[in-house]
């Protein structure tokens, strides 16, 4: 199923963000464990830590104009996670090469410059014949529209019960009203 998801092909969208209801999307309460997620250091990803939680799912790049987000990612998570957010990086270099570093580079470059606590996938493709299971599974959900990621920092919303809510482009920052209104959103439906 994950093969004809990654060959599926992707239509191009416009900047602007897709939201669904609560009752739209794809409902996957153990997403995280069903797509064998990996931690930036290689390891197997817990997802005992996204379990009932509502997931910022974010392609980052340390080398990227948008990079400046991670500030508000980080500051992000820290305002929610005690409700429930996770924010998640998941590394691409996909757009420009834009992150070009191995994993403890990435880390460093995140915790030194910006403080980055939430966790990092290992660096992953977002688009074309190797997506990620990660991204096939986003993209191709009700809200993911099959549409490529058009860049770095795009993002996608995964509520409690692991159906995809919303989808952001990389101009909406972690600040802006609409996308915090839709967590706020997700973390009080319970």
């Amino acid at each position: 199923m994950l093969l004809a998801l990654l060959l599926a092909a992707c239509s191009p969208s416009a900047l602007t963000s897709t939201v669904a209801s609560p009752t739209q999307g794809v409902s996957r309460p153990a997403w995280a464990a069903e797509l064998s997620l990996v931690a930036v250091d290689g390891a197997p990803f817990d997802a005992a830590v996204l379990a009932g939680k509502v997931a910022l799912v974010v392609n980052v790049a340390s080398k990227c104009g948008f990079t400046p987000q991670y500030d508000g990612l980080e500051k992000l998570y820290q305002a929610k996670k005690d409700q429930g957010l996770v924010v998640v990086g998941a590394p691409c270099n996909q757009f420009g090469a834009q992150e070009p570093g191995k994993p403890e580079e990435i880390v460093s470059f995140c915790r030194i410059n910006y403080g980055v606590t939430f966790p990092l996938l290992e660096k992953q493709d977002v688009n074309g014949a190797q997506r990620s299971p990660l991204y096939a599974w986003l993209v191709q959900s009700p809200v993911g529209g099959s549409s490529d990621v058009k860049w770095n920092f795009e993002k996608f919303l995964v509520g409690r019960d692991g159906a995809v809510l919303g989808r952001w482009r990389s101009i909406t920052t972690p600040e802006d009203p609409e996308l915090l209104a839709a967590i706020d959103r997700a973390l009080a439906a319970g």
